[in-house]
């Protein structure tokens, strides 16, 4: 089930979105205040935000602008205001559509479901209950949002992408940092080490695919 955050502070609007959204089959979480939303933003694995510009503590096109630093997920702003400006900065500021109030509900829902789906269309890689974003190396491992760095981000998604094939230490070397470096098998099985860490604190089965090949190097099996 696809989750959005909801973000207003009038909690009669929120609830409203909520009553919608629900009866069309998505999960709803709302959030009164834009800097908590920032918050959970970072925290939280969510699949797209309904966000308000008009809001006390700052507005929403400051919060798209935040949001837009460490995250590329899908925001759709809702405002009173239409005239051509306020649109065209809302979209030069991050936001990916814009909905002036008041809307039809029909409107809101056909909205939703055509920008999820283009962003399923550019989610990256799946693997049961692994999704990864290329653009900000993170994955998400069912609910929860978990940050590689690079070079683990790159590892893995060569794993996913090849899956059952055996790379050799020197084969990932010369795939993820390049022919010309001078890194050894200690930082590759060092990496991998890192990411099965950080895939098996999820409570990812990480042990049951990623295997070690003993005198050769280490393959996902799938």
């Amino acid at each position: 089930m696809k989750s959005i955050l909801l973000v207003d502070d009038e909690s009669r609007l929120l609830n409203l979105l909520t009553l919608y959204l629900e009866d069309a089959g998505y999960h709803c979480e709302k959030e009164l205040s834009a800097l908590t939303a920032i918050e959970r933003v970072k925290n939280e694995a969510f699949d797209l935000i309904l966000l308000d510009v008009m809001m006390p503590e700052m507005d929403g096109w400051q919060v798209c602008k935040h949001i837009r630093e460490f995250s590329q997920i899908p925001i759709i702003m809702l405002t009173a205001r239409d005239a051509a400006d306020d649109m065209v900065f809302g979209l030069e500021n991050g936001a990916d559509d814009y909905i002036t109030k008041p809307f039809d509900e029909k409107i809101l829902l056909a909205r939703v479901v055509a920008l999820l789906r283009r962003s399923d269309k550019t989610d990256g890689l799946n693997f049961q209950g692994i999704s990864l974003n290329p653009t900000t190396f993170q994955a998400r491992v069912n609910a929860q949002i978990l940050v590689f760095t690079p070079k683990e981000f790159e590892l893995l998604t060569l794993f996913l992408e090849n899956q059952n094939q055996v790379f050799s230490r020197d084969h990932l070397i010369e795939a993820v940092w390049g022919y010309t470096s001078d890194v050894d098998n200690r930082t590759v099985d060092s990496h991998i080490r890192n990411l099965r860490e950080k895939l098996r604190d999820t409570g990812f089965q990480v042990d049951n695919f990623l295997k070690t090949i003993y005198g050769v190097g280490y393959k996902w099996e799938s």
